[in-house]
């Protein structure tokens, strides 16, 4: 993803995403994690969703990962109270013996962890080094990397480095980890200044596997020596034969298209470049794809010798690892290095504040046949200080962002959206990732002539805020909240180290206390204490006053829709290959064709044996033979199925209430998203939504509402429940419970207003997620076509749902008593207790208090006998291009296996994760130049589906997809290749959990009738995968390549010269974005 786009905890349980959860023990994998600013991943699929229908994953639903400046303060699980801890770093003899200096320690009770700075004398590399308990242990190593132009180097080289190393000389170790490794993350990041490279496993053996492929490969690449690997990852000229034009492939490069198709990214760019005028943050650091063709591999090479080298390193480890061992391995790579100066060549300069705001306007494609009256952008940025700021006041602007835009109730938002000037906000609030603090507000899908009313509203708005303050109660709501967070510390599936380290960095790398951000206790307490005595206004009105409407450094930038935009781009890029062309004599031109036939050999010839041999790996020996065990007490109680999990919380309460949502008619479905969003942001009688969502905040962690659907193995009736998700300590869980009635029964559907506001934001979102996440779509689009749960999914997040969202905006003008009764309805068709679940976990203690509230809800709910609607709608099946203005495409191509009379085996699951990890791979990804292409096997429904993102081919990508029967046919796995698939599969069957993920994996076992018999079946059936499984599946995805359906979200000059190349392979669907 791009810098500035704000990562809300992507994330997605439900039942598919959660695939292998529901049958074996595996939560999402990769939420990526705490950042507002997220980065460019080496890996994005590794954070992909499957599909669009989906619930919050455990431990994202109420996003309580944070940053630092993000994090959330009462009722909030208390860390535990602890005497200075005893010195558990590093034998200090060995640490002087390795060429280490302690440079400070300190045990942070926060997190009940010894922390240890270390130096290494020889070369300057620092090594922060965390203690304690976590058996998810967490490595990373950080260089400073800013950027003088936007030809994306530092994103290249980060792509690149994975790609061979001195030590491992094969063509990506990356891939060989991600195939056989017990990994829990694994991944790279690139920022505007820095790029990161974590690695996460709680085997301890795996763990320092992975942590020395890293090391080899930042300190060591062959990259830096082999031309062929730029091209690859970088860009290149690509030609078949001297009389074909000229186009351009790599990885980045239409990665970066990708990204430059959407408007939220186009948006964030200019706005950090305009704010950031005269230093490292006025460049693209992921790359500009009409200035990446300028990149050279020298300026490549002079890039990592200058950056990646051990003085310009913070070097990061955490968890219950030996601390002497880790300076050990660290020490074996930076002891061949001398000091050197790059720390203060990669120094970020600070940018000095203006002296006057300024005006930016700039535009962005969208297709010609928009209605561009209302789709213009505007974003308000203030850059906050030029000096460092101290944590008093770094907290402080945290809660104040909080404050403003945090929840639905928050004023700044509240005001924006129900002015009806734009249909959402742009990416808003304080962002602190970098050297300094910056905070943004702004809005999509406004008219041109608003422009200057969203302006005059939200400055009007800050100056009221400024001038009479905030609420009692919504001061003590975001205190509650972010102290919730920041106390629980539940980071999903996201390591906790790896939150941590990237929460120090924001501080580390800049020269600061690496200590800082990892304590807030303190802090905390200090700023209740002041807020206590001075008053939150005292407090917050300065704030707003000197950093937003006294800050002359503001920019605003407005984005205008342009029909012609796409084209002229395209334009741009086929004149500048043209006259590459025109430049180059024949004999170049046959070298060109040469070399694009000798990188593509080389990308599809296979590894030798003897270089994947040096890929340290496990051996099925440290695989435990049983499934992770979660305990489950299965009761009743008022006709309601009752799930205890009895599991140490830290007296944090997690609580679901499953309803069953097949009572729901089918004309309904495409409702149901907007009903749960007005459950948790609409009034009651005696409370309006303000005052609800401020008691939420005040007593609980969070609740959520969503529904979730998903196929049931052997049955033609899928599972579908409507879950309300809600925490809380435990000593306030007749609140959390009191609540969940008060949304499920005395919400009232009477704001007209309101309503729409949530319908324009739906809408946007689907247009948004249409160009940045084509792959989901086209995955529902196949899925609809499919099976009953596809076609539920569709209507509830997929193509279908933007096409009821425009219609239901009319509606609601038209005809608003109808859509009140349709909500009703809904509400009424699903709300009992008769055949709900709950599923309760904590420790016993505090499930037998909860008890008594379980019952009070309960009894409180109507005992109606739900009555099971006929769903139907699939969507008729055709081969479809989805046109949308973008770079890229996102095909995908699918059939249901379980229709040639397949049963389920286990080895299914370790012969589709291979063939992600090997032939898409190498074909779709590193051959065909796609940023990724991956497959997904849904054992529930029997759908296998092939998928690629941000690809710059289409009918290619289906030739591959084909292919991948003869694939299987002809392979030959060694021993070592097939015990590293089988041991990646069981990496991501007992993927790490926290243990709220751990109750909420086992309810949705017990929904789907998966027993422990069957999970320990399954995994008898992953080890002893053999090859005669992989020859035997080639014939079952026979049907695939076949009979299989294909969708593709694309250009219309793509999907035209598909149809030019197969005459009537796709049937054009163009939507209007």
């Amino acid at each position: 993803m791009l810098s500035r786009a704000v990562l809300r905890r992507r994330g997605a349980g439900g039942f598919k995403a959660m695939e292998l959860a529901s049958v074996l023990n595996v939560g999402n994998r990769c939420s990526p994690g705490i950042l507002r600013r997220f980065p460019h991943h080496r890996n994005q699929l590794a954070c992909f969703s499957r599909v669009s229908r989906r619930a919050p994953s455990p431990g994202d639903a109420f996003g309580a990962s944070l940053s630092v400046s993000r994090r959330k303060l009462c009722n909030a699980p208390q860390a535990a109270v602890a005497a200075p801890a005893p010195k558990i770093g590093a034998n200090p003899d060995v640490v002087k013996e390795l060429g280490f200096e302690e440079v400070r320690e300190e045990f942070i009770s926060e997190y009940k962890s010894t922390a240890v700075l270390y130096r290494h004398k020889k070369t300057g590399a620092e090594v922060m080094s965390v203690v304690n308990e976590d058996e998810n242990k967490v490595f990373g190593i950080v260089f400073r990397t800013p950027p003088k132009d936007s030809k994306g180097i530092p994103h290249i080289l980060e792509h690149s480095v994975l790609c061979g190393s001195r030590k491992y000389p094969l063509k990506e170790p990356f891939v060989e980890l991600l195939k056989g490794s017990l990994h829990t993350f694994l991944n790279a990041f690139t920022y505007p200044d820095r790029t990161c490279y974590p690695v996460a496993s709680t085997n301890l053996k795996d763990f320092y596997n992975l942590v020395d492929v890293y090391l080899d490969a930042v300190f060591h690449p062959r990259c830096v020596s082999d031309p062929q690997i730029f091209q690859q990852e970088g860009w290149h000229y690509e030609v078949n034969d001297s009389s074909e034009d000229l186009t351009y492939k790599g990885v980045v490069f239409n990665e970066m298209k990708g990204v430059y198709s959407q408007p939220d990214s186009v948006l964030g760019r200019i706005c950090q470049q305009e704010l950031f005028p005269n230093n490292a943050y006025n460049v693209d650091s992921g790359g500009d794809p009409s200035v990446i063709p300028d990149l050279t591999f020298e300026e490549f090479q002079e890039f990592h010798r200058k950056f990646y080298h051990p003085s310009n390193a913070r070097i990061w480890f955490y968890g219950d690892d030996d601390p002497t061992e880790r300076l050990r391995i660290v020490n074996a790579y930076l002891s061949n290095f001398e000091a050197n100066n790059s720390a203060a060549e990669s120094e970020v300069k600070p940018q000095s504040l203006l002296s006057e705001p300024k005006k930016i306007k700039e535009k962005y494609a969208v297709g010609e046949e928009t209605d561009t009256s209302k789709k213009h952008m505007v974003s308000m940025n203030w850059l906050l200080s030029d000096k460092p700021l101290d944590l008093e006041t770094e907290l402080a602007l945290g809660f104040l962002d909080h404050l403003v835009l945090g929840t639905p109730a928050a004023p700044l938002r509240k005001t924006l959206l129900e002015s009806h000037l734009g249909e959402a906000l742009t990416s808003s609030g304080v962002e602190d990732d970098l050297l300094q603090p910056q905070f943004s507000i702004g809005m999509k899908g406004v008219a041109e002539s608003d422009i200057p009313a969203v302006e005059e509203l939200i400055v009007s708005t800050l100056q009221k805020l400024a001038d009479e303050g905030f609420t009692s109660e919504a001061v003590e709501a975001s205190m509650n909240t972010i102290e919730f967070a920041l106390r629980e510390n539940n980071t999903g599936s996201f390591p906790r180290g790896l939150s941590l380290m990237l929460r120090s960095m924001g501080k580390w790398l800049y020269g600061r206390d690496p200590f800082e951000p990892l304590r807030f206790a303190k802090p905390l307490e200090d700023l209740k204490a002041k807020i206590a005595t001075e008053g939150a206004k005292a407090v917050f009105s300065p704030l707003i006053q000197n950093f937003l409407l006294s800050n002359k450094h503001l920019v605003t930038v407005e984005l205008q829709p342009d029909a012609e935009k796409s084209a002229e781009i395209e334009a741009l890029e086929k004149e500048r290959l043209a006259k590459v062309k025109a430049s180059l004599a024949k004999q170049e031109l046959e070298e060109l064709a040469r070399a694009t036939e000798e990188l593509k050999k080389r990308q599809e010839t296979p590894d030798p044996p003897e270089a994947l041999k040096a890929v340290p790996s496990l051996s099925l020996s440290d695989i435990p033979k049983e499934p992770i065990h979660v305990p489950i007490a299965i009761g009743e109680m008022h006709g309601a199925t009752m799930l205890r999990h009895d599991i140490f919380t830290n007296d944090v309460l997690y609580a679901e209430v499953a309803f069953e949502l097949r009572t729901v008619p089918s004309e309904l479905l495409p409702l149901v998203p907007l009903f749960c969003q007005s459950l948790l942001e609409m009034g009651t009688k005696d409370m309006d939504f303000v005052s609800l969502n401020l008691l939420i905040g005040r007593k609980t962690g969070g609740i959520s509402v969503y529904p979730s659907t998903s196929s049931v193995r052997g049955k033609k009736e899928p599972s579908s429940k409507m879950i309300i998700r809600g925490k809380a300590m435990a000593s306030q869980a007749q609140d959390l419970f009191s609540l969940m009635r008060t949304i499920l029964q005395d919400v009232q559907f009477t704001d007209k207003e309101r309503f729409k506001q949530f319908v324009s934001q739906s809408k946007s979102g689907m247009e948004s997620r249409l160009r940045g996440a084509g792959h989901r779509i086209v995955a529902s689009r196949l899925d609809a076509m499919l099976n009953i749960p596809g076609a539920v999914g569709e209507k509830m997040g997929g193509l279908s749902y933007l096409d009821y969202l425009r219609e239901l905006e009319k509606q609601v003008d038209t005809d608003w008593p109808a859509v009140q009764q349709n909500l009703e309805r809904i509400r009424t068709s699903f709300l009992s207790r008769k055949g709900a679940i709950v599923n309760l976990t904590a420790d016993e203690k505090n499930l037998t208090k909860a008890d008594s509230f379980v019952s009070s809800l309960l009894e409180a709910l109507p005992e109606t006998e739900p009555v099971v609607c006929t769903w139907n709608g699939i969507l008729q099946p055709c081969n479809e291009g989805i046109i949308v203005p973008t770079q890229v495409n996102y095909v995908g191509k699918a059939a249901n296996l379980y229709d040639t009379g397949y049963e389920l085996d286990g080895s299914a699951y370790v012969i589709s994760k291979y063939i992600g990890n090997t032939w898409l791979w190498d074909r779709v990804r590193v051959s065909g130049g796609a940023y990724g292409g991956f497959c997904d096997f849904d054992s529930h429904s029997g759908v296998f589906t092939y998928l690629s993102y941000r690809d710059p081919n289409l009918a290619k990508t289906i030739d591959n997809y084909d292919l991948t029967v003869q694939f299987l046919r002809e392979l030959e796995l060694d021993d070592d290749a097939l015990t590293k698939a089988i041991i990646g599969t069981i990496g991501d069957v007992d993927s790490y959990q926290l243990p709220d993920a751990k109750g909420y994996s086992s309810m949705l076992r017990y929904i789907l009738g998966i027993t422990e018999e069957e999970r320990k079946l399954r995994r008898e059936q992953i080890l002893s995968t053999s090859l005669r499984d992989f020859k035997a599946f080639a014939d079952v995805l026979e049907h695939v390549k076949e009979k299989g359906i294909v969708a593709a979200v694309a250009s219309a000059e793509d999907v035209e010269s598909a149809n030019k190349e197969r005459p009537g392979l796709l049937q054009p669907k163009k939507v209007s974005l």
